[in-house]
């Protein structure tokens, strides 16, 4: 008779649905607060950039002027720790490839042309993330940097 019920008893699957739910549950809940955790920080790292930008945009439409671009970059987005670090710098250079050579200015580039003038704009952010994740360090510090001809 006890080996009946105990048979019986093995063979029941009522609850292991819930049993298999409560066991993978807490990894998928993870899973997700570090997907979330995570694309913040990468959607931060765009607005980083984008700051960047608009400082190198200003210097392009408006002229070198070092306080204006550093002002352009920490109103460009909602972040409150954006800073213009490195400050923001002017040189000249000539295009080769896909780089900039510096140069001396007012020299001639390779090709005989003038050697224009170039602002480089870096902006820099903390991101604190949610929980410590193995190999990135908590604060995550997010850069961008934008490099642009101007007048």
């Amino acid at each position: 008779m006890l080996k009946a019920v105990l048979s019986a008893a093995l063979r029941c699957r009522k609850g292991a649905s819930a049993v298999e739910f409560a066991l993978v549950a807490p990894i998928l809940v993870a899973m997700l607060v570090a997907l979330g955790d995570l694309g913040t920080a990468v959607f931060e790292r765009m607005e980083v950039a984008s700051a960047a930008q608009a400082g190198a945009q200003l210097a392009a439409t408006k002229g070198w002027d070092a306080a204006s671009i550093e002002n352009a970059v920490t109103s460009a987005s909602g972040l409150a720790t954006i800073t213009a670090t490195p400050a923001p710098t002017q040189s000249c250079g000539c295009p080769s490839g896909g780089a900039i050579t510096t140069v001396q200015c007012g020299s001639a580039c390779p090709d005989g042309a003038p050697a224009g003038t170039y602002v480089t704009v870096n902006a820099q952010a903390q991101y604190s993330t949610i929980v410590s994740y193995p190999g990135l360090p908590n604060p995550l510090t997010l850069t961008g940097q934008a490099v642009m001809r101007i007048q």
